[in-house]
């Protein structure tokens, strides 16, 4: 199999017997072409290379919503309505990404096993639950409520341990590559997934899974 040399990827696809997603840029994303370049500035932290910390604390749930929405108009020097607007609308336009809705539902079909491994805050996890392709996912392991966040080893951990997972046999799904490669340190294989692309990275997946 051959794969795009654009984006790091860390692969084996041996024996593989449970996928597990991220979410966010994974599984699901805001599409772009329905906001305005002001809302989309407001949060482009979430391309930095690292998460400001007011945000991994929100995502480790340590950190309230009230709490947050004070650092958001901080970081991006406006007023807190303003912030508490788009925050409130960043969760509810949270839409799952076609490509991977469909990747997720074939490996379902084929008898995967499949799971979520997610840095994410209440607030947004307790939306996503509701959207349909998460009735997809027998289980999950989410930041905010183990107080982890990936790249912590422990948080993998979690995963293998409450759901008897022998990492050998699970594939991490996330488009960060810290979070491959933490994975991969716990003897699980990895798939860097291009969240620019999610087309072409679900078709490389559902060419060596299917």
């Amino acid at each position: 199999m051959h794969f795009s040399a654009k984006i790091p990827i860390f692969v084996t696809m041996e024996n593989v017997k449970n996928v597990v997603f991220d979410l966010g840029g994974v599984v699901f994303a805001r599409d772009p072409r329905k906001f305005e370049p002001e809302f989309i500035k407001f949060f482009s932290y979430i391309l930095l290379p690292k998460m400001p910390e007011f945000w991994e604390e929100y995502d480790r749930g340590v950190v309230s919503y009230d709490e947050v929405i004070t650092s958001l108009a901080q970081y991006n020097s406006c007023d807190r309505e303003l912030a508490a607007s788009n925050l409130r609308r960043s969760i509810l336009t949270q839409e799952a990404i076609p490509a991977t809705k469909a990747l997720i539902e074939a490996l379902k079909v084929a008898g995967y096993r499949l799971f979520v491994l997610s840095n994410m805050s209440k607030e947004f996890i307790e939306f996503l639950r509701e959207q349909e392709v998460y009735a997809n996912f027998e289980g999950e392991v989410v930041s905010c409520e183990e107080h982890i966040i990936k790249p912590d080893p422990a948080i993998y951990t979690t995963l293998t341990t409450r759901y008897e997972l022998n990492p050998a046999e699970t594939l991490f799904i996330d488009d960060r590559k810290e979070n491959i490669e933490a994975a991969i340190a716990e003897g699980w294989q990895g798939y860097h997934f291009n969240a620019r692309n999610p087309e072409e990275s679900c078709k490389e997946l559902h060419e060596v899974l299917l």
